[in-house]
């Protein structure tokens, strides 16, 4: 009889799913409910013969027992399966995640104590961890890193939901890669009771060692970086200071020798030789007081003397100081400058710098024939300087490179001309410093509008100044506005020819 209902029970749980466990545990609960149910087929019948008859009562009992067994077999199943299906899913979920998750992962008691380990790279860990169950990993994390992991603990306690933290643990030995530590990423998230105090706490471990030698890396290049620009700037210090008490010495004689305060020249070509040597050596001095004044902007160690000054005899001078190079390469040279302009705050050494390298710029880059103007105006206590030409003009693609140290505009034309490439970057160094503003416009053999604006009571360098707070000005300092090309320009900005020969 038993091994009949065996039969009967596994080929009908066989069609309905499930393990061989679940099919075990379901035969079980049948073998049970046959035995109930064989002991009621003979008890039922002789109850209800107690109140009818004995033809009534046998059908009736074996039906009544019939339909009991089926109705407490497929409802104890249903209930068996469902439980059962309840518990496995949560101790699967538990299970996946401990085992999928990517990296080490601890459960913590709300003591920072390890109570499970898991992980999808439990084994690459624990082959150079110590067991880190309880106590074991704190023991392991670097003495000063310790507090780090306290603290996250402790946040996690007092409410916070998630907390992350950076650690070095300490390697039992050396690894291959010669690191004395590993560098882990524990990302704490809680988990609170129904009260919502911390019941456990769910903490994964990432390795970033690469990450930080990464950034060890990049601190380490800024420093050499930093320390090799030091260097750079001190060494054009030094050497600036060495030529320039040499080039003084030939200046000197040289305009002895020209003056012939101690005889005459035999003829003429002794004459322009020492011309020459005076040319070249004033050349050289104004290269080396540029290269001093460079490594001074951006060491942050040039000092602006603020002082009033009248803008107009700034412009006069600098006209008068450039009308006979001018006058030699058949230029017209001109200023034109607001009535009433006044005095201005600023360095007026730094400002008669500017005007100087603009307007020689614009005379070494204009043929022959052409005009250069230098404009001053003022309007809401901004200064407006600008130098215009009517030269060989810039390309909308080299604007970029304009500025920069040492660097020239190459092409066939501008190589005919000396120069070192220093002097609009020192121009731009000078403006930054007085917190002003730099633009250039240029439309290629046409000319070139430079336009420089700065506050006339010195508010501007007074900002610049705090606003570095001791730090390096930027060299060479970025334009503050848009490079315009020729045919982005403001009505009335650039014109051609037109704007330098207006007299």
């Amino acid at each position: 009889m038993t091994a009949l209902v065996d039969r009967a029970a596994t080929s009908w749980l066989s069609r309905t799913g499930g393990g061989e466990a679940v099919r075990q545990r379901e035969l079980a609960i049948l073998r049970r409910l046959v035995l109930f149910s064989s002991a009621a087929l003979v008890a039922a019948p002789i109850g209800l013969s107690a109140v009818t008859s004995p033809a009534v009562a046998l059908p009736a009992g074996v039906a009544m027992v019939c339909a009991a067994f089926l109705f407490s077999a497929v409802g104890s199943i249903a209930l068996a399966r469902q439980g059962s299906s309840a518990g496995i899913a949560t101790q699967s979920a538990e299970d996946f995640f401990l085992a999928a998750t990517p990296g080490l992962v601890f459960f913590l008691d709300p003591h920072g104590s390890v109570a499970t380990v898991g992980g999808r790279d439990r084994r690459d860990f624990l082959a150079w961890m110590r067991d880190p169950k309880g106590r074991g990993f704190l023991e392991q994390v670097h003495v000063s890193d310790r507090i780090l992991f306290l603290q996250a603990l402790d946040d996690l306690r007092r409410g916070e939901d998630a907390q992350s933290v950076d650690l070095r643990i300490d390697r039992p030995s050396v690894s291959r890669d010669q690191r004395q530590f590993a560098y882990l990423r524990m990302d704490m998230t809680a988990r609170r009771d129904a009260d919502g105090e911390l019941a456990a706490i769910i903490a994964q471990l990432r390795d970033v060692s690469v990450e930080q030698q990464l950034r060890d890396e990049a601190q380490n290049r800024a420093a050499d970086a930093e320390s090799a620009n030091d260097a750079k700037s001190r060494f054009l210090a030094a050497v600036s200071h060495e030529l320039r008490t040499p080039l003084n010495a030939i200046l000197g004689f040289s305009d002895i020798l020209i003056g012939e305060y101690f005889g005459k020249f035999e003829n003429d070509r002794q004459r322009e030789y020492v011309g020459l040597v005076r040319e070249s050596g004033a050349h050289l001095l104004s290269v080396v007081n540029t290269m001093l004044d460079m490594s001074k902007i951006e060491a942050g160690r040039y000092e602006l003397i603020l002082e009033a000054f009248d803008i107009s005899s700034s412009v006069k001078s600098c006209e008068s100081m450039l009308a006979l190079q001018a006058k030699t390469k058949g230029l017209t040279l001109t200023s034109r400058i607001q009535r009433g302009l006044g005095e201005v705050v600023a360095d007026q050494r730094a400002i008669q710098q500017i005007l100087i390298n603009l307007v020689g710029n614009a005379i070494k880059f204009t043929e022959a024939g052409g005009v250069v103007s230098v404009d001053a105006a003022a309007r809401d206590g901004i200064l407006k300087l600008t130098v215009s030409d009517t030269g060989i003009g810039i390309p909308a693609d080299k604007l970029a490179l304009l500025g920069q140290p040492f660097v020239q505009i190459q092409n066939d034309y501008t190589r005919q001309f000396e120069g070192s490439g220093l002097g609009l970057s020192l121009v731009k160094g000078l403006v930054a410093l007085h917190g002003g503003y730099f633009a250039i416009a240029s439309q290629p053999g046409e000319g070139t509008i430079i336009t420089i604006e700065i506050a006339m009571d010195g508010s501007g360098a007074q900002h610049a100044e705090d606003a570095g707070h001791g730090a390096t000005v930027e060299f060479p300092p970025r334009l503050k506005g848009a490079v315009n090309t020729g045919a982005e320009l403001e009505e009335g900005r650039f014109d051609g020819r037109a704007q330098a020969k207006i007299a």
